[in-house]
């Protein structure tokens, strides 16, 4: 071989200097050349080219995105949101396979019911999957991803927006698909999507209070309770209280006062007791 690599330009190479058509040649002339690799290294600077092999052996090493977090980045979504999200317990395949489950059955058991009733099982389980899952998405208790929300820079009520946010698209989602399973029974179907969001946001505007798994555990017993009473007071295949036009207003405003209590209490989301001690670990 008669010719080498010069090295000024060996020292451009290494400063990230050298322009083309140059560094075309010395990238193909180095590939080939022990005796300009070695020269390249007598230039180069140790501590830079240690720090190069870090940047790549991290980069290696790191965990590649799932097919979720790929599209939510493709999407337009910042990479520390997407990792957040894809996270999210609740919308991991277990999760999703058994509220499917559930509605299955449910759907089932409700079409077994005579004709012209309310599909009263349904309407009384479809609002507490959401509240279950927004309960499940958030908090140190449940959430395994939990220490690396706190680290991440976003603040705690965006956290918690950005996972209902999802939680709520995907289970509204799938008591929507199992809703158009019941067409015999027309609108009556939807009378669970009120309440859905009347229990979800009451439970979310106790968290600050009472924390991420009492609050919700407390909203979705006081929904089994009214429903158990609406029943009592019930006679035949009437449709229970939280189901007729005056129940859905009240849902409708319980929804709105809960958006409301939200946005006030919004700061409290980064103070206990939802940054309670995380099971197996201490306190934050």
């Amino acid at each position: 071989m008669t010719w080498h690599v010069p090295e000024d330009d060996l020292r451009a190479y290494t400063q990230g200097e050298l322009t083309a058509p140059r560094l075309w040649s010395a990238d193909t002339h180095l590939a080939a050349c022990a005796r300009c690799r070695q020269a390249l290294a007598a230039v180069s600077d140790p501590v830079a080219l240690d720090a190069g092999w870090e940047r790549l052996d991290a980069e290696l090493d790191a965990p590649r995105p799932g097919l979720a977090e790929s599209l939510l980045v493709r999407a337009g979504v910042a990479d520390h949101t997407a990792r957040l999200l894809a996270a999210t317990p609740v919308l991991r395949r277990s999760w999703l396979f058994a509220v499917t489950a559930v509605l299955l059955m449910t759907v089932a058991a409700t079409h077994s019911v005579e004709a012209g009733a309310t599909p009263k099982l349904f309407l009384a389980l479809a609002p507490l999957l959401p509240l279950a899952g927004v309960a499940l998405s958030y908090g140190p208790a449940l959430d395994p991803t939990y220490e690396m929300a706190v680290v991440s820079p976003t603040h705690g009520f965006r956290l918690l927006q950005i996972r209902t946010f999802a939680v709520l698209t995907v289970g509204l989602g799938l008591n929507g698909l199992a809703t158009l399973a019941l067409p015999s029974y027309g609108l009556r179907a939807l009378a669970w999507l009120l309440p859905a969001l009347a229990l979800t946001g009451t439970g979310l505007a106790l968290t600050p209070r009472l924390g991420p798994v009492l609050a919700p555990s407390l909203v979705g017993g006081a929904w089994i309770a009214l429903l158990l009473a609406a029943q009592a007071t019930t006679a035949g295949q009437a449709a229970l209280a939280p189901f007729t036009a005056a129940g859905q207003t009240a849902a409708g405003a319980v929804a709105a006062l809960a958006i409301g209590l939200l946005h006030l209490l919004r700061d409290r989301f980064d103070s206990a007791p939802a940054h309670a001690p995380h099971p197996g670990g201490g306190a934050r």
